[in-house]
C-alpha cells in the first residue's frame, strides 16, 4: 500500500497539470515625465497608454514570471530591488523573474540613470521620479499577484513567423562612415518567435511575442507618451483576439521599425505597423498548435565576462557588474538568463544587442526554437558585433564593451545552451 502510494504520489508530480496565469496593470502617469530615449524632454500629454503585462507559467514545481513593460530602459539596480521585494513578499526565487522593456522611445524615465548616465552624458542633468519609480514597482507588484491569482490549466505552444516591419539602421556612406539612419542592405532580424497559451476549451489566454524593432516610430520632437510600436502594434493585436499579449524585444542593437523617428504618429504611419507586424503575429498565432500539457521549466543564469572598453568610467551603483581580469584589465560582467520549456530555449541580457549574434545562437542552438528576449532585467548599453566595433558608428561608440564582447558573449551562451540537460 505505501509503495503504491509513493508511485501514485510520484506520478502526479512527474505529470503534473501546467499552469498559466496572465494579468495587464496600466502604468501610464497622471502628470508630465521626464521621457528616456533621446535628449532630455518632458512629456506634454498621452497618446495611447502604457503597461506591465505579467505572465505566469507554472509546472507544477516552478513558477516563472515574465513581464513585459511599456518603458524604454531601467538600470539593472532598478531590477535588483524589485527582484528582492518580490522574494520577500511572494517567495518568488530571483531566477524566475524576468523583467523586459519593449523599448519604447516616447516613455517616462524609470529609476535612477546609473549605466545611462555614463554612456550618454548629459541626457540625465535633471533629478528622476521617486514617485514615478514607486508607482511602476507598486503596478507590478500588483500585476505578479493578479497573474498568479488567475493561474488556471493551460496548454502550450510555440511557433514562428516573420514580418518586414524593421530593417537594419546602420547606413553607410561613400566614405564608409556608419551613422543611424536606414540600410536595406545590412543583417536584419525578421522572424516573429511566439509562444502561445491557451485554456484548456482551447480558448486563448496570452501571446508571447518576441519580434527585434527598436521603439523609434516617433522622435525626439514627439512629446506624448506611447507605446510606441511594440505598444500600438500591442493593442492591436489584444483588441482583435481578446487576450493580452507580451511584447517582447529582441536583438534590436542594430534594428529600426522601417518608419523611424517621425514627429507625428501619421507621418510615421504608426498604425501600419499593426498591418505589417501585428497581423503577421496574429496569422503566426493562428498557425501554432497549443496542445501542450506536460510542461517542465528549467531557469538558470551564466554570469559571461568581457573587457570594458578602456578609460570608461564606472559607477559605485554597478560594482556587482564589474570585475578585473588576471592582468588587472577592467572587464565587464553581463548576467545572462536562461529557461528551457521543454525543447524551447529562452535566453536573455540587459543588452542592445546586433541581431547577427542572436541569430548564431539560434543557428547552433540544439533547441527547436530559441529566442532571444533583449532589453531584460536591465541595461548595461549596446553589445554590438566585432565588425560592428570596426565600422564605428553610434552604438559602438556608446557602447561600454570591446570587440572582444561577441565572441565572449556567443562562446559562453552557446556553451550553457548547449550543455543544459534536455
Amino acid at each position: 500500500m505505501k509503495l503504491a502510494l509513493l508511485l501514485a504520489l510520484t506520478t502526479a508530480g512527474a505529470f503534473a497539470q501546467f499552469r498559466a496565469g496572465v494579468a495587464k496593470v496600466d502604468i501610464t502617469p497622471k502628470d508630465s515625465q521626464w521621457l528616456m530615449g533621446y535628449a532630455a524632454r518632458q512629456s506634454t500629454g498621452i497618446h495611447d497608454p502604457i503597461f506591465h503585462r505579467v505572465v505566469v507559467l507554472d509546472d507544477g514545481t516552478t513558477q516563472f514570471y515574465l513581464i513585459s513593460s511599456d518603458v524604454c530602459v531601467f538600470s539593472p539596480t532598478v531590477y535588483d530591488d524589485v527582484a528582492r521585494e518580490l522574494k520577500q513578499k511572494a517567495g518568488i526565487d530571483l531566477l524566475h523573474v524576468w523583467w523586459t522593456a519593449t523599448h519604447t522611445h516616447s516613455a517616462p524615465e524609470v529609476g535612477p540613470p546609473d549605466m545611462y548616465d555614463i554612456l550618454l552624458k548629459g541626457r540625465s542633468d535633471h533629478a528622476w521620479s521617486r514617485e514615478y519609480l514607486a508607482l511602476i514597482k507598486e503596478k507590478l507588484y500588483e500585476g505578479v499577484r493578479a497573474a498568479k491569482a488567475n493561474l488556471r490549466p493551460a496548454r502550450l505552444g510555440a511557433g514562428v513567423g516573420a514580418s518586414t516591419a524593421n530593417i537594419n539602421r546602420r547606413a553607410r556612406d561613400v566614405d564608409g562612415r556608419i551613422s543611424l539612419g536606414l540600410n536595406p542592405d545590412g543583417p536584419v532580424d525578421r522572424q516573429i518567435g511566439l509562444i502561445r497559451l491557451e485554456n484548456t476549451d482551447g480558448s486563448l489566454l496570452a501571446l508571447i511575442a518576441n519580434y527585434a524593432m527598436h521603439g523609434t516610430v516617433m522622435g525626439g520632437r514627439w512629446m506624448q507618451i506611447s507605446g510606441d510600436g511594440p505598444g500600438v502594434v500591442a493593442d492591436y493585436v489584444e483588441k482583435r483576439l481578446g487576450a493580452p499579449m507580451l511584447y517582447i524585444n529582441g536583438a534590436a542593437g542594430n534594428i529600426a521599425p522601417i518608419y523611424s523617428v517621425y514627429d507625428t504618429p501619421r507621418a510615421g504611419h504608426l498604425t501600419q505597423f499593426n498591418v505589417m507586424l501585428g497581423d503577421r503575429i496574429i496569422e503566426t498565432a493562428k498557425q501554432t498548435a497549443a496542445s501542450v500539457t506536460s510542461v517542465k521549466l528549467a531557469a538558470s543564469e551564466k554570469v559571461i565576462e568581457t573587457a570594458r572598453k578602456p578609460g570608461l568610467t564606472w559607477s559605485t551603483a554597478l560594482e556587482k557588474f564589474a570585475s578585473q581580469s588576471a592582468s588587472g584589465a577592467p572587464m565587464v560582467r553581463i548576467p545572462v538568463r536562461f529557461l528551457r520549456i521543454n525543447d524551447v530555449m529562452l535566453w536573455a541580457a540587459p543588452v542592445e544587442l546586433f541581431c547577427e549574434i542572436a541569430i548564431r545562437v539560434r543557428n547552433e542552438s540544439p533547441y527547436r526554437h530559441t529566442f532571444y528576449y533583449g532589453y531584460s532585467n536591465g541595461w548595461i548599453g549596446y553589445l554590438p558585433t566585432a565588425a560592428g566595433f570596426r565600422e564605428g558608428g553610434y552604438e559602438p561608440t556608446t557602447s561600454p564593451f570591446t570587440e572582444s564582447a561577441e565572441g565572449d558573449l556567443t562562446r559562453g551562451v552557446l556553451m550553457h545552451i548547449q550543455g543544459m540537460p534536455r
